[in-house]
């Protein structure tokens, strides 16, 4: 969406990763301006899914985009409404995805409601509007709530890739050949 948004180009997130753009435009937006369906309503599991979200952001985007008279790649009047909304639906989606994990978790005796800990980390957990709303969450249904502070709380594809350093340099876990290897798209 940040990108979509062209956030980069806007004054106060031109240094900015997308996601950081996003939470602090949206601090100062109306989320109410622009009403974003829930993803994945019809289905009744803890799968997180963004795409059908994505698509709808996108409509909207190119229909304001016609309305302004603009070209995409520049500014919107609205980017904080936009930011907002859109913030607003992940942290729900997420919130949503993330209670129907705790019930399955507790009514199939995987945790002990007693002692229940939600742990939030990766990038996610830097978002200040979505980790609010998960301690909320965590505290409505009795949970611990555990989270690295922001600076720690950064993508997971770095934490990967800083896994796979460590194995290699210490050779665990390492194929030093691919043959009889079948890779597959999806």
């Amino acid at each position: 969406v940040a990108r979509r948004l062209s956030l980069i180009k806007h004054p106060e997130c031109h240094s900015m990763a997308g996601g950081k753009a996003i939470e602090h435009l949206a601090q100062t937006g109306n989320r109410q301006h622009y009403m974003f369906r829930l993803p994945m309503q019809q289905y009744r599991n803890c799968d997180f899914s963004f795409s059908g979200l994505q698509n709808l952001v996108n409509k909207a985007i190119t229909q304001k985009e016609k309305e302004e008279g603009i070209q995409e790649g520049e500014l919107l009047s609205c980017v904080k409404d936009i930011a907002a909304a859109v913030q607003h639906v992940v942290a729900a989606h997420i919130i949503q995805r993330t209670y129907r994990a705790m019930l399955f978790c507790i009514k199939n005796s995987i945790l002990s409601p007693k002692n229940a800990t939600l742990v939030v980390s990766g990038g996610v957990a830097s978002n200040q509007y979505i980790r609010k709303g998960l301690q909320t969450l965590a505290n409505a249904n009795d949970f611990a709530f555990l989270s690295p502070p922001p600076r720690l709380c950064t993508d997971n594809g770095v934490m990967i890739a800083w896994n796979g350093i460590e194995r290699l340099r210490a050779g665990v876990g390492v194929l030093h050949s691919t043959d009889g290897i079948r890779y597959e798209p999806k």
